[in-house]
């Protein structure tokens, strides 16, 4: 049995038992299909990022000489490590070395700073960073030195393409310097995690604030990674573009693994312009994209589109965010490729539509469950399941499922049903042949672009301001990132408030970029329910009618 790792929810026994007794979960680790993608096909290119092209048998080279040098540096199993790189074929290997010495990775995207790295260091216990020197305009620096002051636990910090003048490990040293000998090779091959271990913890947004995170074991994560790459049909010729920030889970799930499980070849773009997009496009023959709406509405309406040629790409996948039918029409029209409408999340709910699917069904749902082996199912404020075409709140329970937050006990005690099932927090309604509608969402969460931000979180930052009495955050619609964030202030008495003072107070406080509203409205006096509550449907309807009139 693995090693327990206090804080983790184990899948419940009899579910467990049953997922490995019908090969549901195939008994891998992350680990063993990079292997697996070497030994069937070493020559084939694997990654390639801005700077460099690599071979499967080559992006291995590099995950076992880093995991000897992690090794070396007394890394031990389930210890948790962050891993912070932009869209970098470092990422990849990295990621891999960690999974192979059975360590756990905690990938973070490139615009968490202070508030966020602090939080996330002190509720996973992470002994590591893995985080770049600089990044285009941005110092790491000063932002590692104010959390390391913060987290005393952090025994290493490792520099990625470091000028290495500075105190801190560099990574691409820790791989020179690695013994590469078949005995250091063996004595890796014995740190090879027992699957039914935590291999990954994803940040989440969650319902409550601050970042939570997913445990994953490498058997729920690779069953959620294997069918969703069968559901888009993802193959050995596939060559998809990943222009999304890596270390978010639609990224990395979907695209780097759903890849590498199938044996493609991944191109890594940090950039998201869409003539970055389109000569990329162009220049690899991609086939294929895994992306948030937001990215393919700005492929779609870029206006010198047709001056590239974009023949070879033939499919996209669309998640981590509404995509309207308007949406889907235009990308099969200008792009001239098939889009899969998709749902999912960190947790491991995952549905999309599949490529024989009629307009209608692709317009209008978020497909079916990419796991067959998986049970979704709607339910009433009371937990009655209800009938088909009927909404209520979704739940979720599988194999590819993951089985409670880490170290959130009491959440877990209000988030998971007596039969194990997770209450996603979103609505819906399942029609007669099980595609999924979204109808709305029951958590107080803002979705900009894909990426998911606490309005409860912001509102907590922003109450310090002495001059603000009351403030509540809401979504504000958007046609290019689907929302973006609104801050309703109510100022005290004789308060002075500006959008700039308010901004720059939470950069004061260590916000990242996510966390700074991108309007405020000052009002004198803030909506309330009956209850007393501060009536958020109100503002989201004031912030409609607006930004409506203002267009």
């Amino acid at each position: 049995m693995p090693d327990f790792l206090e804080g983790f929810v184990s899948h419940r026994k009899q579910d467990a038992g049953e997922y490995i007794e019908r090969r549901w979960w195939a008994g891998l680790t992350l680990g063993d299909i990079l292997d697996k993608a070497a030994d069937i096909y070493p020559d084939h290119e694997a990654l390639l990022d801005a700077s460099d092209r690599l071979t499967y048998s080559q992006v291995r080279n590099k995950a076992n000489r880093l995991a000897v040098g992690m090794m070396r540096l007394g890394i031990e199993p389930q210890e948790r490590i962050l891993l912070q790189l932009p869209n970098w074929n470092e990422f990849a290997y990295a990621f891999f070395a960690l999974q192979k010495i059975g360590a756990i990775t905690v990938p973070l995207i490139d615009r968490y700073r202070q508030y966020e790295l602090n939080h996330l260091l002190k509720l996973t216990g992470a002994t590591a960073w893995i985080v770049p020197e600089r990044y285009r305009n941005l110092d790491y620096l000063p932002i590692i030195e104010d959390v390391l002051r913060e987290n005393p636990q952090v025994r290493h910090v490792i520099l990625v393409r470091s000028e290495g003048r500075q105190k801190f490990l560099k990574l691409e040293t820790l791989m020179d310097d690695a013994d590469g000998s078949q005995d250091q090779l063996q004595r890796l091959s014995e740190r090879r995690p027992n699957p039914m271990q935590v291999a990954h913890m994803g940040p989440t947004g969650g319902t409550t604030g601050l970042p939570k995170v997913v445990p994953r074991t490498h058997n729920d994560l690779l069953c959620n990674v294997e069918y969703a790459a069968l559901a888009w049909e993802l193959g050995h010729r596939d060559i998809c573009l990943l222009a999304g920030p890596i270390g978010h889970d639609l990224t990395l799930t979907k695209g780097l693994c759903g890849v590498i499980f199938t044996y493609g070849k991944c191109v890594l773009l940090d950039a998201t312009e869409p003539e970055a997009l389109c000569r990329t496009i162009e220049r690899e023959k991609v086939t294929a994209v895994v992306w948030v709406p937001t990215l393919a509405s700005r492929l779609a309406h870029f206006d010198r589109l047709k001056d590239y040629d974009l023949n070879s790409l033939k499919k996209m996948h669309c998640g981590g965010g509404a995509s309207t039918p308007e949406l889907v029409q235009e990308v099969m029209e200008k792009v001239g490729c098939h889009y899969f409408n998709a749902y999912g999340g960190t947790e491991g709910q995952s549905t999309m539509t599949r490529i024989t699917d009629d307009l209608q069904t692709t317009y209008h749902t978020v497909g079916r469950p990419t796991c067959p082996y998986d049970t979704y199912k709607v339910v009433d404020t009371e937990g009655k399941e209800l009938p088909i075409n009927t909404p209520g709140e979704l739940l979720v329970k599988g194999p590819g499922v993951f089985s409670g937050y880490y170290r959130a006990p009491e959440e877990n005690e209000k988030l998971f049903d007596r039969d194990g099932f997770f209450r996603t927090g979103d609505m819906a309604k399942i029609d007669a042949r099980g595609n999924i509608i979204l109808t709305g969402r029951m958590k107080e969460m803002i979705n900009r672009g894909g990426e998911s931000i606490s309005a409860t979180e912001i509102e907590r930052l922003i109450i310090h301001h002495p001059d603000v009495e009351m403030v509540a955050v809401i979504p504000m619609p958007d046609p290019v990132m689907g929302e973006r964030v609104c801050a309703y202030v109510k100022p005290k008495p004789r308060g002075t408030l500006t959008f700039e003072g308010i901004v720059s107070f939470l950069k004061g406080q260590g916000a990242s970029v996510l966390q700074l509203p991108e309007r405020v409205e000052f009002i004198d006096s803030m909506p309330l329910t009956q209850s007393g509550k501060i009536d958020k449907r109100a503002l989201v309807d004031d912030i409609a009618t607006k930004v409506r009139v203002q267009r």
